[in-house]
This record gives structure tokens, sequence and C-alpha cells, in this order.
């Protein structure tokens, strides 16, 4: 089993030094020391307040953050989780993705998702009813731009001609690219272009927030898993290939203070579906109650899971 820590911005009360470079950097630091697999960044660059004030949270740039990350790490892999391809122009986001994982020399774990905040798109001036083409059409302009330069393509809202892509990044369009999301949509990409499925173990009340299919349970999550599995059939691919992630409410178990014996028998139950990462969170009243929530999970759940 792998593991994805999420920054803790999104962790209610997170302290303020957390906010800052040094504590940043310790965390990143602790993350990769603990057996981390990953270390993600949330993506909301401009959602309204109402959204804040009501169960949302703050936000860096990923990809800045991200770039920050890497230059005190050395094996921790660097994942937008999940970058919002619709919001932006593909050849800008494949730019600053090829950027993050040449730098990093190639850490860089691409998860993407079409976005479900109306009034984000709206300000950022992008069509929402269109995010699901704009979608497709950004992981084909992404991976042509990191594939060579004179790059050729008619868009949307936007023409190349022939555009330079210097310097390419080492790995080209093999850099890794997860869908995220719970549809049927998301697990056809993922089966027919994607290299990993994010999912979210979410009831029915809280899927309909974020305009997501639910995924109430584990028998729900094997039929989902099984249906993965046939649309990698259909596409000439085995599910073998797909790195299944999940998140869901054992994500807060650090946060809640759970039994960690039975979240490690949660984890071993998702290791014999075929989930191969898991997300989590920790909570962050102080840069020092991180730091010790990541080494804890290090010892008694990574340490004998990984």
């Amino acid at each position: 089993m792998q593991f994805t820590i999420q920054y803790p911005l999104a962790v209610p009360r997170c302290a303020p030094e957390l906010r800052g470079g040094v504590a940043m950097r310790r965390f990143g630091e602790v993350a990769e020391q603990a057996g981390f697999t990953a270390l993600a960044f949330t993506e909301h660059p401009a959602p309204s307040e109402k959204w804040v004030q009501n169960g949302g949270h703050e936000a860096f740039d990923v990809t800045t953050a991200l770039g920050f990350i890497a230059a005190s790490t050395t094996t921790l892999k660097l994942m937008p989780y999940a970058l919002v391809l619709p919001l932006r122009n593909p050849l800008l986001a494949a730019k600053a993705v090829a950027t993050l994982d040449t730098l990093s020399e190639g850490r860089v774990i691409l998860a993407a998702a079409v976005g479900y905040l109306r009034s984000e798109f709206a300000a950022l001036g992008m069509p929402f009813e269109e995010r699901n083409e704009l979608f497709d059409e950004a992981i084909e302009a992404m991976r042509g731009m990191w594939s060579g330069s004179d790059f050729r393509f008619q868009g949307r809202h936007f023409t190349a001609l022939g555009q330079s892509a210097l310097p390419l990044p080492p790995r080209g369009a093999a850099i890794p690219l997860w869908i995220a999301g719970n549809s049927k949509l998301a697990r056809q990409r993922a089966a027919t272009s994607g290299d990993g499925w994010a999912a979210l173990l979410i009831p029915a009340e809280r899927a309909a927030t974020v305009r997501s299919a639910p995924i109430p349970d584990l028998a729900s999550l094997r039929d989902c898993i099984d249906d993965l599995a046939r649309r990698c059939d259909e596409a000439g691919r085995n599910v073998d290939e797909i790195t299944i992630q999940l998140e869901g409410a054992h994500s807060g178990v650090l946060l809640r203070n759970d039994s960690l014996d039975e979240h490690r028998e949660f984890l071993s139950q998702l290791q014999e579906l075929g989930v191969r990462s898991f997300v989590i969170d920790v909570p962050a009243s102080s840069s020092a109650e991180a730091y010790e929530a990541l080494e804890r999970y290090g010892k008694e759940v990574i340490s004998l899971l990984s």
C-alpha cells in the first residue's frame, strides 16, 4: 500500500505557521522520513467566499507549492490532487507540470479533475457547461506538448499553430496521469487514457454537494472497480495497470484519534479490492502536532503495510 498525505490547509484550525515556508519545508521532510509516498495539494484558485465560509478551505497554487516541497525532498512524489484542467489554458498547465517534473527529476503524479464550482469557472472566465469537453481536450493537448515541439492543435478556445514546448520534460508524455472522480465517465477516462483512478468513498448526501457520484461503502467500491476492470478489458488494458487511490472517512483517522488497529484492518480490506494508494489528513493546530501525527502514522501504519 502507498500513502498520500494532504497538506493540511484544508484541515479545520490549521495553524498559521503552516502557511509559511519554514513549516511547509519541514512538513515535506518529515512526511518523506515517515514513509509517505506522495504529498498532495488541492486546487481552488478562485473559489467564492460563500464556499469558503460553508465548509470550504484555503489553497495554494499547487505547482508553486509542490515546487517548494521538491527543493527540500528527494523521493517524495509530488501530486496536484487534483488539478482542475478546464479552469486554464492546457498549454499553460502543460508548461507548469513539465517544469515541476523536470526540476524534481521525475517525481510528479498528476491527478486531474473536471471541477464542480460553477462560480469558480465564472470567475476565471471558463464555460462551466463545457468542462467535460475541455477536460478531454486538455489531456490530449498536454500530452502533445510534453511529446515534442512544433505542437499543432485546434482547441475549443485556443489554436496552436506550431508552438514550442522546450524544454521537454525527461519523461515526455509518460508523466503519470490519474483521473479523479467517481463517475462512470471518470472510470472510462482512466481505463482508456489514464495511469490511475482517484476515487472518493462518499455517501449520497455529501456527493451531491460536490457534484460527484456516490460510493457509500466497500460493496459499492467493489462494483466500481469491477466496472473499471471491464472498461480496461474493452480498451485492451489490464486493470492492474491502473493505480487506484481512495479517499474517504478513514482519511481523517488521525483527526478523530480513531483506532489505528481498526484502520489497518480497513486498509487491508482495500488492498484485497485492488486499492493501492490511500489519502491521509493530519491534525494541524500547530506544526508540532502535524509533524507528530506524520511520524505516528509512519510507525504504526505505513511501516506495517507498505
